[in-house]
């Protein structure tokens, strides 16, 4: 069968591939080896925010007392929260088929295989396209200090169907997936050991936010090794003899736990694609592409985390946009890199965007930073989450700003306002000129930007 496009991959650089596509009068068909949304729907962003979400509202409820409320007796149900999350994520796999039904997008259950002349092959099944975009994702990384057996050194998919909970787990790798599930099996009562081999825990952020979360997860108790490493894991029944290596002192110590997470990143689905077969050009798992997300070979695309660049949903989709868009256009608006916004959904929440402040200093800029402590917030101390901050980097000529760096309650829904006027070029007095309403979280910002110039009100 002839197409104008195929997509390889329904996630969620893919089906919004599709979808564009479909809109714009392209007779489009999507590809999906597994479940209809990818890693992000089924076993990534959505599902995990809802595991965040249960262990949120068993934090309240502990702390119920603190709010004036009488709840005793609260117990975690990991079994039902794992429903709940899976219900989440099949409610919004449903959505996508929707979508893409009612846009006319043809859905290809099977596996694809690039084949030259802008074709590919489905199970055995041939299919033509003047246009084939590849979006097949990545999977987590497995290294060979922690093979994974799915039951006692485990990945992300098992993390967030685990049926039994366990006493004690060691997570090793603090990004966002690490922090994460470290966060939520902590909350619900087991002693977590997050080890990091960087000398900061979530290593992409600035350095005061890192020592913020440090902090916050000390006092829930869980114990933080940052530069350290796994040197290997020993399973004797039921438990994992897991040797850790202090990387400033040179000392190893052996730690046990029921479980250990192996959260250190991701590697690309490039196996079996038929890249070479078609001649495509790519280097250390990613496809080589130009600003348009062209490959080597003409009629053929790649985005998502199989190119060059921040491995995030929301990334994905923009680089879906602007190959679409170029595909029917000609033309289209580049997906700027520099102003992508990062976030973590542990309690505190992390987000950031830009440059951190020494990223900034070292790259020349002469940097004025402001700080406001949620303490001095009146809304978050009438939440009864005072944790954080909002801290800004703006560049001392210009006024721009540089960078956003913010850790505390719901911060993950302020920093599009920081990610908008970067986009638009405004600069530091006129975001914090626009009137931010009282008492909300977001007078942070406003605050954060006006202690940059030494003009905050209550900073």
């Amino acid at each position: 069968m002839k197409y104008d496009l195929i997509v390889i991959g329904s996630g969620p650089g893919g089906y919004v591939a599709a979808v564009r596509g479909a809109q714009q009068g392209l007779k489009t068909a999507v590809v999906e080896r597994e479940n209809l949304g990818g890693i992000c729907l089924n076993w990534g962003c959505i599902p995990t925010k809802a595991l965040m979400k249960s262990a949120q509202a068993f934090n309240y409820v502990k702390h119920a007392a603190a709010y004036g409320v009488k709840a005793e007796g609260a117990e975690a149900d990991l079994n039902a929260m794992v429903d709940r999350s899976r219900g989440v994520a099949a409610t919004m796999n449903k959505g996508v088929e929707f979508l893409l039904k009612k846009n006319n997008v043809d859905v290809i259950q099977g596996t694809a295989t690039l084949l030259p002349g802008k074709r590919i092959s489905v199970d055995g099944t041939e299919y033509e396209a003047d246009h084939i975009i590849v979006a097949t994702g990545a999977r987590s990384r497995v290294m060979p200090s922690m093979p994974q057996d799915g039951r006692r050194i485990i990945g992300y998919r098992e993390a967030m169907t685990l049926r039994t909970q366990p006493k004690t787990m060691l997570v090793c790798g603090s990004g966002a997936i690490g922090s994460e599930f470290a966060y939520f099996y902590q909350s619900i009562g087991t002693q977590v050991t997050l080890v990091e081999f960087m000398p900061q825990i979530l290593p992409n952020e600035d350095e005061e936010v890192a020592a913020q979360m440090s902090r916050s997860f000390r006092k829930m108790g869980m114990k933080v090794m940052p530069s350290a490493s796994v040197e290997r894991v020993d399973i004797e029944g039921d438990t994992c003899h897991v040797t850790v290596k202090d990387l400033k002192k040179g000392t190893e110590q052996v730690i046990d736990v029921d479980v250990v997470l192996s959260a250190v990143g991701v590697v690309t689905n490039l196996e079996g694609l038929g890249l070479d077969e078609c001649g495509i050009k790519y280097e250390k798992g990613k496809i080589e592409v130009d600003d348009y997300y062209r490959t080597s070979v003409p009629g053929y695309y790649a985005i998502g985390d199989v190119v060059h660049g921040p491995a995030l949903a929301h990334v994905a989709s923009k680089e879906a946009i602007c190959c679409v868009d170029h595909i029917v256009k000609g033309e289209a608006r580049k997906v700027n890199y520099q102003n992508v916004p990062g976030c973590t959904y542990t309690t505190p929440e992390v987000a950031s965007v830009g440059l951190t402040e020494k990223k900034a200093v070292e790259a020349g800029h002469d940097v004025l930073v402001g700080k406001f402590f949620f303490k001095a917030s009146g809304k978050a101390t009438a939440a009864g989450n005072t944790d954080g901050f909002v801290k800004v980097v703006v560049d001392r000529a210009t006024g721009l700003i540089l960078g956003c760096h913010m850790c505390g309650d719901n911060v993950t829904e302020m920093i599009a306002e920081i990610v908008a006027a970067r986009e638009a070029g405004l600069t530091a007095h006129q975001v914090a000129a626009a009137i931010h309403p009282h008492p909300t979280m977001s007078e942070a910002v406003m605050e954060a930007l006006e202690a940059a110039y030494g003009q905050a009100i209550h900073g």
